[in-house]
């Protein structure tokens, strides 16, 4: 059988052989709204547990909106505008809002990628800056956590009178769910607070996974830090698999972003029945498989439907290759996963080190293959041999010495698909 991947813009037929048991996972199906802009407009007139955008900008000066950067696919020319509208309406000028990026450690967005993130008559009309994290002199100290996590955040943000992030809601490897108080930190951070909400402290906590919330300490960090940095309305989204709008979320930053946790939770988790020998996934396609930075979410998002010691295949097209300077040089110098491991444990925290560390746990519970054909077999260092020039040796090496009851799971879309098994992930991992 032959079913098409996520893969960059246009996507990749991948081939399994006949004889093999397959059985292809999606999100259950959520229709896009009948009319986003009307949801929208609702949403920021009567948010939750918040007055309405409109009343809350009457009389500030200065706003700070945050969206996310290019390699997340958010809505930002559909959600920007009624927002924009609201602002000005309440007396906000043009040159009183600025619209940050939240790159976090990633680079700056081109001038391309800022018209794509919010439109070109957006880009062309007001000030749009990407987050510097390693300027830190751009960056406000706000003191700690209770934890120890040094706060850095961007001065216009800090600076700001009203303080607004556009995002959307989906399961993230650490922090549970994307949106909200992600914008915040990492988005907006700097490296110091990066560094630490990435450290082993938070990277191999349990809870620290996809679709985790309640109990997750990396959500409650990042909760307290927008806390502290006076985080003050949100309009989040969820999103169908073509991209459209399936919900609209606004207002209290925590109450709103609870409120699309749940939607996602109720409407769009699918269940299975068995975990999988093998597990085939994509990276998401266009933005979200730019790197094979990125792609270990895929990686980290499958582990949660296969046997202990099952196989997990990933196909990304990687057309920006590895990713970050530092997260490459780390990726090519490992020799062994445990040492590594090891080593960075009680070691200062190196930037996107968190990438690979979350890589190496999986590395050690699960057989990975990759065809990333952006990227080169050298590049992967300890797992060059897991590298495969098409897409039809992927699969041959993944499919190779499986039993032959081997159940084999072909997840098309990867991380955009939040599924689980219903047998406690200690019985499957």
């Amino acid at each position: 059988m032959s079913t098409t991947f996520a893969f960059g813009k246009s996507g990749i037929e991948v081939p399994v052989p006949d004889d093999c048991a397959c059985a292809v996972v999606e999100s259950r199906y959520v229709k896009p709204l009948a009319d986003a802009n009307g949801a929208l407009e609702q949403a920021l007139d009567h948010p939750l547990t918040s007055a309405p955008i409109g009343d809350l900008a009457k009389g500030k000066k200065r706003v700070a909106i945050v969206v996310c950067d290019i390699t997340r696919p958010a809505p930002n020319p559909t959600t920007l505008p009624p927002l924009l509208d609201r602002l000005h309406r309440s007396g906000i000028s043009r040159d009183g809002i600025t619209i940050l990026v939240a790159t976090g450690l990633h680079r700056a967005a081109t001038q391309a990628e800022v018209d794509e993130i919010v439109g070109p008559e957006i880009a062309r009309s007001y000030r749009v800056i990407s987050n510097d994290a390693r300027a830190i002199g751009q960056h406000r100290h706000l003191g700690t956590t209770n934890r120890g996590t040094p706060i850095h955040i961007h001065n216009y943000f800090v600076d700001a009178d009203l303080r607004i992030t556009l995002g959307f809601i989906e399961p993230h490897l650490m922090a549970g769910y994307s949106g909200g108080r992600k914008l915040v930190v990492p988005g907006v951070a700097a490296e110091p607070t990066i560094k630490a909400i990435h450290s082993p402290l938070f990277m191999r906590e349990p809870l620290a996974t996809e679709g985790s919330i309640e109990g997750n300490p990396l959500h409650n960090e990042l909760l307290e830090i927008a806390r502290i940095a006076r985080h003050d309305f949100i309009l989040d989204v969820t999103l169908t698999r073509d991209r459209q709008i399936s919900g609209v979320f606004a207002g209290d930053p925590v109450v709103a972003h609870a409120a699309g946790v749940r939607f996602v939770q109720e409407f769009c988790l699918e269940y299975l029945d068995e975990p999988s020998d093998l597990v085939i996934t994509s990276s998401a396609g266009f933005p979200l498989d730019l790197t094979f930075y990125q792609s270990v979410k895929a990686v980290t998002a499958a582990q949660h439907l296969i046997k202990k010691g099952g196989k997990i295949l990933v196909v990304a097209e990687c057309s920006e290759g590895v990713g970050s300077t530092e997260f490459a040089t780390t990726l090519k110098k490992i020799k062994s996963f445990e040492s590594y491991l090891t080593e960075i444990a009680s070691s200062p925290v190196e930037i996107d080190q968190w990438q690979v560390e979350k890589l190496a746990l999986a590395a050690l519970r699960s057989e990975l293959f990759f065809y990333t054909p952006g990227v080169q077999a050298e590049d992967l260092g300890i797992l060059k041999n897991r590298y495969l020039p098409t897409v039809m040796d992927a699969v041959t090496a993944a499919t190779a010495n499986l039993p032959r009851d081997a159940r084999i799971l072909l997840v098309p879309e990867g991380p955009y698909t939040f599924a689980k098994v219903r047998r406690p992930q200690s019985e499957t991992q």
